[in-house]
């Protein structure tokens, strides 16, 4: 019984020991959760802290006036409120390559393309105002002088065949034009560039310096040079390199009136003893030929003024 007594008294002891330390467990816990939530807590108000320091600094971003108080108070807001604004972007685009009031420059170099007897290259020049930007009035030159040449094909036929053709060279010719641009656009090349062009047609009127080359007689026969009415019409086109810069190829035709050389020889003498084939007035075909001088212009078209501003409307 004595030692049950001791077991008793001893466990007794133990619950006693036992039930502080408990109660000390339970409170740290408590403390812990405590501690926990008031952490919590914590971050939770320094977020809406941090919310309500970037809502001020937005606020401050979009005013201009917190960048720089002083400078606000040396500029007139309201001033600057009524200002213009000056669009940089168009519902419908500006031409690049505005044609409208200015000047044309084209400088080329012509060759033939019908005459597979004679050829007939030459340097030309040409002026053109534009009065808008589709209509232009302008004139033209071509310069022939020296640079006529027999074609290979006329010789050859000639000597073997025994047979001249009739042809003709050209000294100069002279034309004042209208030309109309109907089409304006552009393209993209080699992955970088975007080139402008345009398309126009012409037509016009003018003279031409012209005369027969003896063939089938070269011996008796010369002749002078005459000046003779032409018209014609054509159309080119123009790509853009710059605004005020750019390359042209431009088919012509130039039509006129031609006196050829007469393929019969005369024969016999006149009244005084002279030979007929000297006659001048046997030389020449009767009536004229109507001719076609197509020729391809291929050059370069300067536009003054170099540049230009728009005139917007208000």
């Amino acid at each position: 019984m004595s030692i049950n007594k001791v077991w008793l008294a001893f466990l007794a002891i133990l619950a006693m020991l036992m039930t502080p330390v408990a109660a000390f467990a339970q409170d740290g816990e408590a403390k812990d959760d405590a501690a926990a939530d008031g952490a919590a807590d914590a971050a939770a108000a320094d977020a809406d802290a941090a919310d309500e320091d970037d809502d001020d600094d937005d606020d401050d971003d979009d005013d201009p006036c917190a960048i720089d108080p002083e400078n606000c108070k040396a500029i007139d807001m309201t001033a600057i409120a009524k200002r213009g604004v000056t669009a940089e972007m168009y519902a419908v685009q500006q031409i690049w390559a505005l044609r409208a009031r200015r000047f044309e420059i084209n400088l080329y170099g012509s060759i033939s393309m019908n005459d597979q007897f004679v050829g007939h290259p030459g340097p030309g020049l040409g002026l053109n105002y534009y009065i808008n930007n589709e209509l232009a009035v302008g004139v033209n030159a071509n310069l022939y002088a020296g640079m006529n040449s027999t074609s290979d094909f006329n010789f050859e036929t000639s000597r073997a065949a025994r047979v001249g053709m009739p042809i003709t060279e050209y000294q100069w010719n002279a034309n004042a034009n209208v030309s109309y641009v109907p089409a304006y656009g552009k393209f993209a090349a080699f992955k970088s560039f975007i080139f402008h062009y345009d398309f126009y047609v012409v037509a016009g009127g003018g003279v031409i310096s012209t005369r027969p080359i003896a063939v089938v007689d070269p011996d008796n026969r010369t002749f002078n040079f005459k000046i003779k009415p032409t018209f014609g019409a054509g159309g080119g086109m123009r790509v853009f390199f710059t605004r005020y810069l750019s390359a042209m190829l431009e088919i012509r035709d130039y039509i006129y009136f031609e006196e050829l050389e007469n393929p019969r020889i005369a024969t016999g003498f006149d009244t005084n003893g002279t030979p007929n084939t000297q006659d001048t007035k046997t030389w020449l075909t009767e009536g004229t030929d109507l001719t076609n001088n197509v020729q391809a212009q291929l050059g370069i078209s300067i536009f003054l003024p170099l540049t230009w501003q728009y005139r917007l409307p208000k």
